[in-house]
Parts: structure tokens; C-alpha cells; sequence
């Protein structure tokens, strides 16, 4: 009888210590929508050694050119921005009230710590709440909403707020930082979608290292304002006027509990890159992904949209007359909390799936829909 052979591979990460010192400065790093610079010049500065020149746009999109004398374009792309809040009511009192900057879930805001952005530097201040002996036991409780959410950043008047250099408009991020949790996952906030940013930067480093030529032109890039309707992406499309879009984003892993697999899919970290269908995905783009995958043994998953997949993906393809592009997309559990988790192992293989897939795109590679 034969000796069975051990179907588990040893996974080896192409993620090695420095860029993980990187990966863990540019989570902790705040970028709002709107005032992302500081993240994307900390981006760029980590990506510069790896490319051959570099620019960002009017509004702070960030793009990193290998290759800026070729005419076919490739894209790879993230987005930068993470959810905010902005202050927007201060009371007599000293008590401050928000609107949102992005999809921030006001769920999870009761008593965690914030830092508000002022011209005279950062601000701490805390979510607060009711203790629970005062919200009426037996009674239906009021829970956290928009309209009862507030921050206490230890003022008694409005003035002394105002005093801090805090206005109306002044933008609000959370304090929480990057953690490995039981060497499995990477966990913080903002992951969506900064460990998008991590991945393609990563793709570069790879191809510098490895001497890889490309036939065409590489954008890297890292766009603003995806939290709000896709905006940074829209506006870098115009410039660039790619050939070909190839975006990364997070997606929903449904295996924790009060998530229906039967209306958002069955995902789970740890199971490989989510490869999405959707009308924006053009087929014959993402069938080169796929057999990329194949190919390297690369371990995927697949998503199906409906209208949109509500990412960059639909601001490039709906681009310039149309732009062949697709999206991949890295499984994320507890989206738009503090506690965003990412499996490693998809990390390592979304880096994996780009970095093979431009090296299987020719130049003036061909992408017709009825090719």
C-alpha cells in the first residue's frame, strides 16, 4: 500500500519582516476620507524604491508608475480612505454630537476612544454612554443611534471645546492599532481597505526583487474617497486612461454568526482570494484570473453581485468607454468595526494572484468581451 501523502502544504509567506513593520505603521496611521495625505505619503514612501516615478492627483489619490513611457496601461488598485465621523453639534454644556464620514456604524461606538483631529493637533475624546443601572431595568431600552451618540472629551462648556482647537467639521478617527492574533490573523481597524494598499504595494516589491519585466505600463494605485461613492476611483480613471483595471477590496466573510449565506454568499478567511461575477467584472479578464489561480495553485473562492459590486471595480470599468476590469477581493470578518480581522494566508495569496496574473498579460493584451 502506497504511503499517503500529506495533501497540507507548508504555507510560506511572501510578506517578510520589514513590509510587515510597514503593514503595521500604515493601519495605525489615520486616513479619513477627505485627509488621507499623511497615509498615502507614508504609502508612497514605503513604494518608492520599487518603482519609477510617482504622483497624486488634485484630491490625494497616490500613483505609483512602473514602465510611464509604455502606452498600454495596467492598473492595480486599493483604496485609501477609512470611516470617520465629523463633529457637527457641540453643546453648551461641552458634549459633542457627529455625522458620519463614510459607513461608520454608530452600533459600535459606546465607549470607545477617539482621536479628533484639530489644527493644533490631536484631541482625545471617548463615545460616551449610560451606565446600565440608569437605562431602566425591565424597561425597552434606547440603543445607539445616530441621534444619541456623542463624544466627551472632558469639557464643561462649549468654549473650552472650542478652546482645543475642535470646531464643526473637525473629523474623527478611532484610536484602535494593529494586533496578530493567534499567528492567524492581522486585526485593526481600517483594513478596509489599507491592506488593499499593503497587497499591490507588495506586488511591486515582488516584481523589483524578482526582476520581473513588464511589457506595458503599471499603475499603482491607491485612491481616496471610496467610502462615499467610489470618487477617487472615478477621478484616476479619467487621468490614467487605463487598458486594463485589476482591483483588490475587502469582502464579507459569512461564517460568523448573523450573516445569511443564503443572501451574502458563502465566504470564509483562510479559503483563498474571492474571485467576483458581476456586471461590471468584464468575463474575459476574470477568466484570466482564474486560470492564473489554477495555474499556481493559488487556493480561491467565488462571489456573485448584482447590479454593482460596490467598489473601484465599477468606477474603472464604467471609465473612458469602458475598461476591462475585474476584482478580487480579500475575505474580512467584522467590516466597519475596530476589529477588523484578515486571514494571513489570503493575504499572501492575493499578492500571489495579481503578482501572477500581470506576468499572464501580454502587451496590448487583447480583452474583447466576444474574443
Amino acid at each position: 500500500m502506497a504511503k499517503k501523502k500529506d495533501d497540507q502544504q507548508k504555507h510560506i509567506s511572501v510578506v517578510n519582516e520589514k513590509s510587515l513593520q510597514f503593514f503595521e505603521e500604515y493601519i495605525n496611521n489615520p486616513s479619513p476620507t477627505g485627509f488621507e495625505y499623511p497615509g498615502q505619503k507614508l504609502w508612497l514612501d514605503y513604494l518608492k524604491p520599487y518603482i519609477d516615478e510617482s504622483f497624486i492627483d488634485n484630491y490625494g489619490t497616490a500613483v505609483g508608475v512602473i514602465n510611464p513611457e509604455a502606452t498600454f496601461k495596467v492598473v492595480i488598485e486599493a483604496h485609501a480612505d477609512e470611516i470617520s465621523w465629523f463633529v457637527n453639534y457641540i453643546t453648551s454644556d461641552g458634549l459633542i454630537y457627529v455625522i458620519r464620514n463614510g459607513g461608520s456604524d454608530h452600533q459600535i461606538a459606546p465607549s470607545k476612544r477617539v482621536n479628533i483631529h484639530t489644527d493644533k493637533g490631536l484631541v482625545k475624546a471617548v463615545f460616551g454612554w449610560p451606565a446600565i443601572h440608569t437605562r431602566g431595568a425591565g424597561e425597552k431600552e434606547e440603543a445607539p443611534a445616530l441621534k444619541n451618540i456623542f463624544l466627551d472629551c472632558g469639557c464643561t462648556t462649549k468654549e473650552e471645546v472650542e478652546s482645543l482647537g475642535i470646531h464643526v467639521g473637525c473629523v474623527i478617527t478611532y484610536e484602535d492599532e494593529f494586533m496578530v492574533l493567534n499567528d492567524r490573523y492581522y486585526v485593526g481597524r481600517a483594513l478596509d481597505n489599507r491592506a488593499g494598499g499593503f497587497m499591490i504595494a507588495e506586488v511591486a516589491r515582488l516584481l523589483k526583487e524578482n526582476k520581473q519585466e513588464l511589457p506595458f505600463g503599471l499603475y499603482i494605485v491607491n485612491s481616496v474617497q471610496e467610502e462615499i461613492g467610489l470618487r477617487g476611483a472615478e477621478m484616476i480613471a479619467h487621468r490614467i486612461k487605463p487598458n486594463v483595471a485589476i482591483i483588490t477590496d475587502v469582502t464579507h466573510d459569512t461564517s460568523t454568526p448573523m450573516i445569511n449565506k443564503i443572501t451574502q454568499g458563502d465566504l470564509a478567511c483562510g479559503r483563498g482570494p474571492v474571485v467576483s461575477y458581476a456586471p461590471a467584472v468584464q468575463t474575459n479578464l476574470n477568466k484570466l484570473l482564474i486560470e492564473t489561480a489554477q495555474k499556481n495553485n493559488i487556493p480561491f473562492q467565488r462571489q456573485a453581485s448584482s447590479r454593482s459590486t460596490g467598489t473601484d471595480t465599477d468606477a474603472f470599468a464604467y471609465s473612458n468607454g469602458g475598461v476591462p476590469s475585474a476584482l478580487i477581493s480579500l475575505p474580512l470578518r467584522y467590516m466597519h468595526t475596530t476589529v477588523e480581522m484578515i486571514h494571513k494566508e489570503d493575504v499572501d495569496n492575493v499578492i500571489r494572484l495579481i503578482y501572477h496574473s500581470l506576468l499572464n498579460i501580454k502587451k496590448d493584451h487583447d480583452f474583447k468581451y466576444n474574443k
